[in-house]
């Protein structure tokens, strides 16, 4: 089967990460997954939650926005009320992030996670996932030049893709044109060696059998360890090569 993109099922779109996009935040990276492109940030403050404080550990926290343009015909702004989409997304963020860290490794630092989608064209979660990650490396590091670090953090590589089973086939990556077309849509969060995070799957009419599920759970596996494999070479070079 050739997706409309030109694309084979079991591909991945065009993957990019923009290091040190802009020099206010600690880690920024620009994640590009075919048309969809997300800003991820990482700022870190010198303190913690009160619920944390004394524990000698740190912190995660995420949040995540489609901003106005994202989207044909402008997203609003969530000034008064959150989306709870948004809301549901952030939480996977900070849950998927959190997973990769030793928070005994930055004690009585959070890392604020702002994960901010420009275009969306499906995958904005997965996407952030990835991006965040990257980002947090190279925060780390600079934690590390100010002498914050009590030892290195990042206990593991995640990354994220969605699949989806569309007209009988499945596929990996899917854009919006997919997403909205698929029977069964899932998300799926992994480390580099192949252990699950978290698995997010529907039916997004009658339910599909455990077939379909473990198909699509192995396709999303192949794709996070191309994922995590493009995060680890790109994070062997310095920021701004």
């Amino acid at each position: 089967m050739t997706r409309t993109d030109g694309r084979t099922p079991n591909q991945l779109r065009p993957l990019a990460f923009h290091r040190g996009f802009h020099s206010n935040a600690e880690g920024s990276v620009l994640v590009c997954a075919g048309s969809t492109k997300v800003l991820c940030t990482v700022s870190i403050t010198d303190s913690v939650p009160a619920w944390r404080k004394g524990s000698g550990e740190g912190w995660l926290t995420a949040e995540y926005a489609m901003l106005p343009g994202s989207v044909v015909g402008r997203k609003r702004r969530e000034f008064q009320q959150r989306d709870g989409r948004s809301i549901e997304i952030q939480r996977l963020i900070g849950r998927a992030l959190r997973s990769a860290l030793d928070m005994r490794g930055f004690p009585n630092s959070t890392l604020n996670i702002d994960c901010d989608v420009l275009q969306a064209d499906g995958g904005t979660r997965c996407a952030s996932i990835c991006g965040a990650m990257v980002a947090i490396h190279d925060a780390l590091k600079v934690l590390d030049t100010r002498g914050k670090l009590q030892s290195w953090p990042l206990r593991r590589w995640v990354g994220a893709v969605s699949v989806g089973h569309v007209s009988g086939k499945v596929l990996l990556d899917l854009d919006y044109s997919e997403d909205f077309a698929a029977d069964v849509d899932m998300n799926v969060i992994a480390t580099a060696d192949s252990q699950l995070v978290e698995v997010q799957g529907t039916a997004e009419g009658e339910p599909f059998a455990r077939a379909v599920h473990d198909k699509l759970l192995d396709m999303a596996l192949s794709g996070t360890d191309q994922i995590i494999a493009q995060m680890q070479a790109l994070v062997a070079q310095p920021v701004n090569a």
